[in-house]
């Protein structure tokens, strides 16, 4: 960057093929960043220079990169450096789906995997996720689209953008969820409630919600439950303040019970609520919420 360039706010959308790249890139552009899509790892620091050039100067922009870039990954990350270096600081976005949802994806349209070559789809699958592995892992945000639809994709990119400015404040997504139906993969820290009495064993309160407010009594009344609250959310602040420190945008924190119907609902409101308290920007979701 000269120093008469203004520096864009800019966010690599990447994942696996078939997990809804483009409709993430859509999503951004109706939020008016400027996408380009498909572009080699190599070219981002070049397109950040021409985006921050005082003249009509782009101030955000959105780059999907995927496996049709050759060398991907050794490219991604120098790249990345080289942005660094030069003061910018990319978010990476990673699109994550489960096998199924990506294999029902594909035979709906009809095309082959991108890296499946004369082998199966699955075979294409595979390949990829092991080339994507540490782009995963060094994610700012990783977003699990596996039984989204494109509405509810865009929903959630807008949940984490729309009121996007570029600055480093933290943004967490407390997601309660049933370990009956596995944990969420994009979870950065998993809290298990099943320490709690299971307020499905109450007459009274199977019915009922952890939403509902007999039942969050029920389970903040337990032994045991304010005190974790308390411990974990000075936890959490320490470490939202080292997030802080390294960068890091986005936060996902899943909050399971048996069922995720009771104890890991009201929880997670609580420790949202807590967040909040902290100026911390949060979305709540139920995800197995109504599932049985």
């Amino acid at each position: 960057m000269t120093s008469e360039s203004k520096i864009p706010d800019i966010v690599i959308v990447t994942g696996m093929s078939g997990a809804g790249r483009s409709t993430a890139a859509k999503s951004l552009e109706d939020l008016d960043w400027y996408v380009v899509d498909n572009l080699p790892p190599g070219l981002l620091a070049t397109m950040a220079d021409l985006g921050g050039r005082v003249k009509d100067a782009v101030p955000r922009i959105a780059v999907v990169v995927d496996v049709r870039s050759r060398a991907f990954t050794d490219d991604l990350h120098s790249s990345i450096a080289e942005l660094e270096a030069r003061g910018v600081h990319p978010r990476v976005v990673f699109l994550e789906a489960s096998d199924a949802d990506l294999v029902r994806r594909f035979e709906s349209v009809r095309r082959p995997h991108p890296l499946q070559d004369d082998g199966r789809l699955v075979d294409g699958i595979a390949r990829e996720r092991e080339l994507v592995r540490e782009v995963r892992a060094e994610a700012d945000l990783v977003i699990d689209t596996s039984g989204l639809n494109v509405h509810e994709l865009r929903n959630k990119i807008i949940g984490f953008f729309g009121n996007d400015t570029g600055e480093s404040s933290l943004r967490a997504t407390v997601v309660s969820f049933g370990y009956k139906y596995g944990l969420p993969v994009d979870a950065d820290l998993v809290v298990d409630c099943r320490f709690l009495p299971n307020p499905h064993w109450v007459p009274e309160l199977r019915p009922k919600t952890g939403r509902d407010a007999a039942v969050r009594d029920y389970v903040l009344g337990q032994r045991g439950a304010k005190e974790f609250l308390d411990a974990y959310s000075e936890v959490l602040r320490l470490l939202a303040d080292g997030y802080e420190r390294e960068g890091k945008h986005y936060v996902t924190l899943a909050v399971g019970c048996t069922g995720g119907k009771h104890r890991s609902v009201a929880m997670a409101e609580q420790i949202a609520a807590r967040l909040r308290d902290e100026g911390i920007e949060v979305q709540v979701a139920h995800r197995d919420l109504g599932r049985e």
